[in-house]
């Protein structure tokens, strides 16, 4: 099991906080450039206002992660009824390819291990592309994450 200890340290020049309904522009626009990685820019309807709207809601479990200003971690509370405790889910997890391989990725995976760990959260999950090897890499040799053959993604569209 990986014990958080045996993550480095992330470096100390680089600045995460969370960010708010003023950061929409910025969330928006690094969703977008996801989008073209992954090659489903063609399903982005998300807008900057969508973004300012769900961090400003009260009550939202929506939370982002900035790296300033080149990466995000969008993440959000789920529910395990196995574990029988809340869990972080994390949705997207995106630095800018110009900022990659300067250990901003592995500080906000530490990141959201300490927010997890600090709430006291059963487990983090999240997807991964399966032919996005890099990132199968980074999280099964960085955090000997498992990846969980026997489960699929089920989806139904809703707008």
């Amino acid at each position: 099991m990986l014990q958080y200890s045996d993550i480095p340290l992330r470096p100390s020049a680089l600045n995460i906080r969370l960010a708010g309904p003023d950061d929409a522009d910025s969330i928006a626009r690094l969703v977008r450039e996801l989008a073209v990685y992954e090659r489903l820019a063609h399903e982005v309807v998300s807008t900057a206002e969508d973004f300012r709207l769900a961090l400003s809601r009260p009550g939202s479990t929506v939370e982002v992660l900035l790296a300033e200003l080149d990466g995000i971690a969008l993440f959000f509370q789920n529910f395990s009824t196995f574990v029988g405790r809340p869990g972080l889910y994390l949705e997207d997890l995106f630095i800018e390819p110009e900022y990659r391989r300067r250990g901003i990725g592995l500080a906000l995976f530490q990141e959201l291990l300490a927010i997890a760990r600090g709430r006291n959260y059963g487990r983090m999950e999240w997807a991964v592309l399966d032919w996005n090897q890099p990132a199968i890499d980074f999280y099964t040799k960085k955090f000997r994450a498992r990846l969980l053959e026997e489960w699929r993604i089920c989806r139904s569209e809703l707008v």
